[in-house]
C-alpha cells in the first residue's frame, strides 16, 4: 500500500461524514417535528367528544344509505333504456313529473 492512501482515506470518510450531517440534519429535524405533530393529531382524534363520534357516524349511515338508493335508481333507468322500450320510458318519465308537481 501506498503510504499516502492512508490519510486519504481518512480524509474522504471525514468530509463525507460532514456532509452528510450537514445535509440530513436539517431534514431529519423536519421530519421529527412532522411525526409529533402527526402524532398530536391521533392523540386530539382519539380523545374526541363521544356524542360527536356518535353523530358522525349517523350522518354516514344517512349518506350510505341515500348512495344506495341512487345506486338502485341508477340501475333501474339503465336496465330500462338497455331494453329499449321508449314507451314505457316516457310513461315513467310523466309520473315522475306529476309527483314532482
Amino acid at each position: 500500500m501506498s503510504p499516502g492512501l492512508a490519510p486519504m482515506i481518512v480524509m474522504v470518510t471525514a468530509i463525507l461524514t460532514t456532509g452528510g450531517v450537514l445535509i440530513l440534519r436539517p431534514v431529519t429535524r423536519r421530519l421529527g417535528s412532522l411525526l409529533e405533530v402527526m402524532t398530536h393529531q391521533r392523540l386530539r382524534a382519539a380523545s374526541a367528544d363521544p356524542a360527536e363520534q356518535s353523530r358522525i357516524r349517523e350522518l354516514l349511515t344517512s349518506i350510505d344509505s341515500r348512495l344506495n338508493l341512487l345506486e338502485e335508481r341508477q340501475d333501474f333507468a339503465e336496465a330500462l333504456i338497455s331494453a329499449g322500450d321508449t314507451k314505457l320510458l316516457s310513461v315513467q318519465a310523466a309520473q315522475h313529473a306529476q309527483e314532482r308537481n
